[in-house]
């Protein structure tokens, strides 16, 4: 059964940086199109990086955070990142990863419905 497990989170000021992880078990990152979301405090869901899985991989992210968060995999240990910088209090949330069997390519990977998902890690971030 596949398991995500995501760390990292915490709080910080207004122009900080967070790194969060992502282990994966009973599932194989590089086969799958993989991603973090995160659960705003009015609860929406939004998607805010993505690894998309297609003859080569592609990334996409929200444009809230283009210029200053960074998706990257380890593939060898199955562990997915996500680098925050300059972090804004409008980065708060709920941070999970999460992963999807199809491939995709660039921002249309947001619209897969990522059902194998991980617990959160909590992001505040104060102005």
């Amino acid at each position: 059964r596949a398991q995500l497990v995501a760390s990292g989170g915490g709080s910080v000021e207004t122009g900080g940086s967070l790194r969060l992880s992502c282990v994966g078990s009973g599932i194989t990152f590089k086969m799958r199109s993989m991603a973090w979301f995160r659960q705003t405090p009015e609860n929406e869901r939004e998607g805010v990086a993505v690894i998309g899985r297609g003859r080569g991989d592609t990334t996409a992210y929200a444009d809230s955070v283009k210029g200053r968060f960074t998706i990257t995999q380890d593939s060898v240990n199955n562990i997915l990142y996500l680098q925050m910088n300059n972090l804004t209090p409008e980065d708060t949330g709920m941070y999970y990863c999460a992963a999807d069997p199809d491939y995709c390519y660039g921002a249309p990977c947001f619209t897969l419905p990522f059902n194998t998902r991980g617990q959160g890690t909590q992001v505040t971030v104060s102005s």
